[in-house]
């Protein structure tokens, strides 16, 4: 199927990219969220080094064009949590939830990008950092590399890559099995360790996102924020300002997209110290949103009956885009971009954690065994099914 996302030149479940590397090594534990390598540091068969890379993807091309429009500098500090969320939170799926090592690689086109900009980026990493520590997160920032490549960067590449070294025992090898329910965290709201209302948007699904929604008059006024060879017609195809303000939430389109992806480490922290031993998956989902977990189930239907409502933000892409749901469901978290597959009993205390965060949690679903891999979302949209 040639969807609106894949027109753009982008891939909603990074096909391509799987193909590519199906042949590689899968580490020591090849159903882990990461990686898993072998201790090369003190060659310890006891422990495990995991190296995660990056970015905040095409969120920073939108960040430009607001900044530009708004001269809002903040918008920089959510894309530097933008990139290194994007690769904590998968390390965390993991078990990863301390003592971690950060390095960037920023590329910019100089003449676009000023200095302060990188300034602004360089405060964001370290506001993140110490915002995690304060609620018991060690991570340390060893340094990067900031490159001025215009010649084959339009505006600005925004990516991190994260090392972290842990015991074997400690990793959450992915075994979920059938009568595991699903419990779905919001990525909306706004937790205890967040300054403002999060939209739920995460970092992926931006180049669909801010051509759906936001107003034509982008294309002429801003052609270094898009690929020049995409068709005009799905350029900034959609009806909406990045100023106009949305109703429900009274801020503005712009910011609303642009919400800094929500980290869940200091939730998976607190989970993973009073239920390691009861959790079977840890499943960010990021690319391939809602169908994610599909990568790491064997025999077993994966049913999603029970959604958390789907907020402002993802209707309002949905109402300015007219994509199927069924489409919508694969490119974004349309609610939540963190599920724990565990058994019902331990349910009611893994939620408690979230809720005490200021995250709204709920089991949203179930698995069951089955002859096939299947994934059924069943919501106010309707029903769907992925195999």
């Amino acid at each position: 199927m040639n969807t609106k996302y894949e027109k753009r030149g982008v891939s909603a479940d990074k096909s391509e990219v799987h193909q590519a590397i199906q042949n590689l090594d899968k580490g020591i534990f090849p159903n882990a969220f990461c990686k898993i390598l072998p201790d090369l540091v003190a060659n310890d068969a006891l422990y495990c080094n995991v190296m995660h890379a990056d970015t905040a993807g095409t969120k920073t091309s939108l960040a430009y064009i607001y900044w530009k429009e708004t001269g809002d500098n903040s918008v920089w500090k959510g894309i530097i949590q933008d990139a290194i969320v994007m690769n904590l939170d998968d390390m965390a799926c993991a078990g990863i939830t301390n003592d971690i090592i950060l390095s960037s690689t920023i590329g910019r086109n100089k003449n676009l990008i000023p200095g302060d900009v990188l300034s602004f980026l360089i405060e964001g990493t370290q506001d993140f950092i110490q915002k995690m520590q304060n609620h018991g997160v060690s991570i340390v920032l060893s340094g990067g590399e900031t490159a001025d490549v215009g010649d084959i960067v339009r505006t600005l590449d925004v990516g991190f890559t994260a090392f972290a070294r842990l015991p074997r025992k400690d990793i959450i090898d992915i075994q979920i099995h059938p009568g595991d329910v699903i419990i779905g965290f919001a990525s909306y709201g706004k937790s205890v360790y967040e300054d403002a209302y999060n939209g739920g948007m995460g970092s992926n699904g931006l180049t669909s996102a801010r051509h759906d929604v936001f107003a034509h008059e982008y294309y002429s006024k801003y052609p270094e924020s898009f690929d020049p060879a995409t068709d005009e017609s799905l350029v900034y195809a959609g009806n909406i300002k990045l100023t106009d303000i949305e109703p429900e939430t009274g801020l503005t389109y712009g910011k609303l997209v642009l919400s800094p992806t929500r980290t869940y480490l200091p939730l998976i922290q607190q989970i993973l110290r009073q239920h390691r031993s009861d959790i079977h998956g840890i499943i960010h989902c990021t690319g391939g949103a809602q169908t994610k977990v599909m990568k790491f189930v064997s025999g077993l239907h994966v049913i999603k009956d029970q959604l958390l409502p789907i907020p402002p933000l993802f209707k309002t892409i949905m109402q300015q885009s007219g994509t199927a749901p069924e489409e919508l469901y694969k490119v974004f978290n349309m609610g939540h971009r963190l599920e724990v597959y565990t058994s019902e009993n331990m349910a009611a205390s893994i939620i408690e954690i979230a809720r005490n965060l200021g995250i709204e949690a709920q089991i949203i679903g179930r698995c069951e065994a089955s002859n096939s891999n299947k994934l059924t979302i069943s919501s106010e949209l309707g029903t769907f099914v992925y195999q």
